[in-house]
């Protein structure tokens, strides 16, 4: 199915949607999809270590708070308060080691110990505060979430912090086919190999109980666009958020990036994406496959085949900024999931 690049939608609609994942990537499917729903809840992954978060995490002992920051950016609205918070939120305070930004390498910047600002964003000190205030991650996200105005509700897809480790194949250029193991999200993101596999560290973490609710209440679920093995496929390594994706009577929709990424998903074709999916979710059907028409020219046969495979149909769209760099255009991205949404 093509669709034309008929901008975002006149109206929101009412349907409840639930879009999975972290970072840029979520950021984008975000700013898109508050464009056409009324009911929008964001469950991120709480693996980063690097940067900002990574600090917070390990001083204060909290979830790393940067992809949460990102998502509740993303869904500020368009009016002078909204554009006002984002930028305040996302500001990042300068000086020494002010080029701190989450997901860095964590010997990036200031020392761990070192209880100064800079590098540090505002929304993360924000909400590592209510944190401390409230006491419980949801009510302390739920309050910066209708201090913002946000367009939707964000939650951590787990309780606790959690450790990424991957298979990687070919780190050491001089042994290529040999299989290391990389642990952290900085150290799987950042692998100059090409990584087979992700787990989670702990194995069997606890689920955060509203992401479980939202995603049985939901009429569509979304995952990604988003850095595939460190932001999309760990929402699929959490058994109760992996057993609510499977038992959902939501419909599944699947947005593939518009290109590998340098490290992590390096040489991969768009249909390489959906086979590591399967691989990570065996028992996990989807819907839709959506994908950015220029981003898979020559390659759209093995999509579809791929995706038929998880049992969803292709949808090709123009989804991509108009400078030609590898980023989503949000009103584009609205245009499209408004489109999928009232055709089924």
């Amino acid at each position: 199915m093509q669709i034309p690049d008929s901008g975002p939608p006149g109206r929101p609609q009412s349907r409840r949607v639930v879009a999975l994942g972290g970072g840029h990537g979520l950021h984008a499917s975000l700013s898109g999809l508050r464009r056409v729903t009324r009911d929008l809840t964001a469950i991120v992954t709480v693996a980063d270590d690097g940067g900002s978060s990574g600090r917070l995490r390990r001083e204060f002992g909290v979830l790393p708070p940067g992809d949460l920051r990102m998502a509740l950016a993303a869904l500020c609205g368009d009016d002078a308060w909204g554009t006002t918070w984002s930028r305040v939120i996302q500001h990042r305070f300068a000086g020494a080691g002010a080029s701190l930004e989450d997901g860095a390498a964590a010997g990036d910047g200031p020392a761990a110990g070192d209880a100064g600002l800079a590098g540090h964003a505002v929304g993360n000190v924000l909400i590592v505060a209510l944190w401390e205030l409230l006491g419980d991650t949801v009510q302390g996200l739920d309050w910066v979430a209708r201090l913002l105005g946000a367009h939707g509700r964000v939650l951590p897809m787990s309780a606790v912090p959690l450790d990424l480790v991957a298979e990687v194949e070919g780190a050491d250029p001089d042994r290529p086919d040999e299989v290391s193991i990389a642990v952290g999200q900085v150290a799987c993101a950042t692998t100059t190999g090409r990584v087979r596999s992700v787990s989670l560290i702990p194995a069997d973490p606890p689920a955060c109980p509203e992401a479980v609710q939202a995603i049985g209440a939901a009429d569509w679920v979304v995952l990604g666009p988003g850095s595939w093995f460190t932001s999309v496929l760990p929402h699929l390594l959490v058994p109760d958020l992996a057993a609510a994706l499977v038992g959902t009577r939501a419909r599944r929709l699947v947005a593939l990036n518009l290109a590998p990424q340098p490290g992590e998903t390096e040489g991969f074709s768009p249909h390489a994406h959906l086979e590591v999916l399967a691989d990570h979710a065996p028992d996990l059907a989807i819907d839709v496959v959506l994908a950015d028409r220029a981003a898979v020219r020559g390659a759209t046969a093995e999509l579809e085949k791929a995706a038929s495979l998880l049992g969803a149909r292709l949808v090709l769209a123009d989804l991509a900024v108009g400078d030609g760099s590898p980023r989503h255009d949000p009103r584009r991205l609205a245009g499209a999931f408004a489109q999928i949404f009232e055709g089924e």
